[in-house]
């Protein structure tokens, strides 16, 4: 996959992490891209009090990854790099 790709996918990630991360940083939280795979897995650092919250896992898979994918369908996956419950 060339940069260009790449690019405009991260993107409309962003754009998409845009309309959650007022929630995240309301509770003191937010998220960083790590990456986008050639395989298309997007990977994500937790940051601030969501690193070790234990809701972190339901906010990923309810909240994250389904604005993700939903409005960038090109991503196959989403996985977080660290927090609660990833290692």
């Amino acid at each position: 996959m060339n940069t260009t790709t790449k690019d405009t996918i991260l993107a409309q990630v962003e754009e998409a992490l845009a309309t959650i991360r007022p929630h995240l940083k309301t509770d003191g939280g937010d998220i960083e891209i790590v990456e986008l795979t050639d395989d298309m897995i997007l990977r994500f650092k937790w940051l601030g009090n969501c690193e070790t919250c234990s809701m972190s896992t339901m906010t990923m898979k309810g909240g994250i990854e389904h604005t993700i994918k939903t409005n960038v369908p090109a991503v196959k996956s989403v996985e977080a790099v660290n927090g609660f419950f990833v290692d």
